[in-house]
């Protein structure tokens, strides 16, 4: 067959979809993600029903299951070290579990990873050797490739930029670290000048006011792809990369793209070590490719790296 059903499990929903070997997306859709309590146990059982009820309709439609999941994951023993906000999958050997609840091979990786996966195969990395993905979601999470590998780290963590401290000063608030600028940290800077209530103003809304070139706004979206720029320089020094593609809902916003790069050339331009040495590469920053796609492509990706079903990949 070829096919698979592949999973992208995030706090807000479950998606899912059959994708061919090609990565072509024959058909998805999405439910509703089984929100944490205090019961870790009964909140298991509860996802399970629902990944029961996904999987009973395409078993015999497909050869294998892919999931792209939150969290630090052990690829080679399936296991779930952290589950990010789905805390119940914490903990568990996923791959050994669903393979014999299921009956087909099963592959698990990071979403962050899965999404650096996804542009590094057909998406906006294809051409690099060394590049980054920096998704911009509830927090900042992503991906790193490294001689054309996936660079996982010894614990599983390379990539979770949300864990990074950009504010040294502020060191033990979690304002401080990059986490904190996800597309919630855009309203709350936007917010924080224009009186907005947080709780009410959306994405869409904010950048609707910046298109109208709203002062306050705009000043505030400065101010956020600032900081976004300090830790795209940081990363760009420390790996010396070719691209960093970012994605997430609000990446799809030209504006925002707009003002990351001219963030990137002020920080670039007024950099106080160009005192000392004026070659600094500068971030070359893209759009990703696929967007909310991403985690379920490079589920793929990465579930035929371990099983090796249908060959080598081709890049674009």
């Amino acid at each position: 067959m070829n096919n698979y059903l592949v999973f992208d499990w995030g706090g807000t929903f479950l998606k899912y979809a059959v994708i061919d070997k090609k990565a072509n997306i024959i058909e998805k859709d999405k439910v509703p993600t089984p929100q944490p309590t205090d019961n870790n146990e009964a909140d298991r059982k509860d996802f399970f029903k629902v990944i029961d009820d996904i999987v009973a309709g395409y078993k015999e439609r497909v050869d294998g299951i892919a999931i792209s999941m939150p969290g630090m994951i052990d690829i080679n023993r399936g296991y779930t070290m952290t589950a990010g906000w789905l805390k119940y999958l914490t903990g568990m050997y996923l791959v050994d579990y669903m393979s014999t609840r299921y009956g087909l091979r099963v592959a698990v990786q990071n979403d962050g990873k899965c999404a650096a996966l996804a542009e590094y195969w057909k998406g906006s990395l294809s051409d690099v050797k060394n590049g980054a993905v920096m998704v911009l979601g509830t927090a900042v999470g992503g991906g790193i490739i490294i001689n054309g590998q996936l660079y996982s780290g010894t614990h599983y963590s390379a990539g979770e930029y949300s864990f990074m401290i950009l504010d040294a000063m502020n060191r033990y608030e979690f304002g401080a670290t990059w986490g904190s600028y996800g597309a919630k940290g855009l309203i709350k800077e936007v917010c924080t000048l224009t009186g907005d209530d947080p709780e009410v103003l959306d994405g869409i809304k904010l950048f609707e006011r910046a298109e109208k070139g709203e002062k306050e706004v705009l000043k505030g979206l400065k101010n956020y792809t600032d900081i976004l720029a300090v830790g795209l320089y940081n990363l760009n020094i420390l790996l010396d990369l070719d691209k960093i593609a970012v994605g997430g809902g609000i990446s799809k916003q030209p504006l925002l793209m707009e003002y990351i790069k001219k963030s990137i050339e002020d920080f670039d331009k007024n950099n106080p070590l160009r005192s000392f040495d004026d070659y600094i590469p500068q971030p070359n920053v893209v759009v990703t490719k696929f967007n909310n796609d991403a985690n379920l492509i490079g589920a793929l990706f990465n579930y035929n790296s371990i099983y090796k079903e249908f060959g080598r990949f081709r890049k674009k």
